[in-house]
């Protein structure tokens, strides 16, 4: 999956496939940006799929097959979902009535491709690098994607992203920050995490250098406190009952969150998934992958 096509998110495909098979590339189709580094990398991917493979270019509503998973596309390509998603519509009048607009984005960010994933009675909320005023359209004025687990960050945590509305729509218990030491993290992003209503946790892919002592979370929950980093990663592991633990590699932290009330799937309450938050060493660029197996699973 290429949410969009800057170096940070597709510039590592090559080097990707040398060390895994692939056979599926999912995109939102071609890029906007057609000079500069985006350029080259988007040129470097067209190489890619030349060579063959399943090419897909998804669109809002659209679901991936991933065998145990349910993946909804919820962004793609400048387009927003149109209309809430089963659970979800509950209005949010008074929180759009304060938001206030920013120029609109016409590079790759705003084109990213976004998607909610959800496995047994767990739900996981990423938008990629989605910015301010295409965030609001999909919780104004009504939310249409409901409330979740854990919410992936926009963006890194920078404050093109992260609308506040947006936060107190989605209302996940834990947060997840793919920021680098530079970049993202902002203070006054971390603050609108923070004042999330109902979040329990913070993790953080490294302690941002902008943030200081008082924007960061605890440092149990930050896989890289030096720069340049160790790269460090978080490991969330889900199982199907929609309880889910993080683990820090720095640390070994490992904190279980449950759901207040849950249920066990007929055959699946034995299922599971892990998540790895990682980040190349020194360079403070992130990356979230998806695996079927861990080699630690929760005890």
């Amino acid at each position: 999956m290429v949410t969009h096509y800057h170096d940070d998110h597709v510039g590592g495909v090559p080097q990707l496939l040398e060390k895994l098979p692939v056979r599926n590339f999912i995109d939102h189709g071609p890029s906007v940006e057609t000079t500069g580094s985006t350029a080259e990398v988007f040129a470097a991917y067209q190489d890619i799929l030349k060579k063959g493979g399943i090419h897909r270019v998804v669109k809002p509503g659209d679901t991936i097959p991933v065998k145990g998973l349910t993946v909804k596309i919820v962004s793609a390509n400048g387009e927003m979902l149109a209309t809430p998603l089963p659970g979800a519509g509950q209005p949010m009048t008074a929180d759009c009535g304060k938001f206030q607009g920013r120029r609109d984005d016409p590079g790759e960010n705003a084109r990213c491709v976004g998607m909610i994933i959800e496995f047994g009675n767990f739900r996981m909320l990423d938008l990629g690098d989605v910015t301010w005023n295409k965030e609001f359209d999909l919780v104004c004025p009504a939310n249409k994607l409901g409330k979740f687990d854990v919410f992936l960050a926009s963006h890194h945590g920078v404050n093109q992203s992260n609308t506040p509305v947006l936060w107190k729509a989605v209302a996940p218990r834990v947060a997840v920050m793919e920021n680098g030491a530079r970049k993202g993290g902002s203070p006054d992003t971390w603050q609108i995490i923070r004042d999330t209503p109902g979040l329990e946790d913070i993790w953080q892919l490294h302690f941002s250098v902008e943030g200081g002592k008082e924007k960061n979370t605890a440092d149990p929950f930050i896989a890289n406190v030096d720069d340049p980093c160790e790269g460090k990663w978080l490991r969330m592991t889900v199982k199907s009952d929609g309880s889910y633990t993080l683990f820090n590699s720095r640390n070994n932290t490992r904190r279980l969150t449950r759901k207040s009330s849950c249920y066990f799937l007929p055959g699946a309450a034995g299922a599971w998934v892990s998540f790895v938050f990682s980040s190349e060493s020194g360079s403070g660029v992130s990356a979230s992958n998806l695996i079927s197996d861990s080699a630690e699973y929760l005890r």
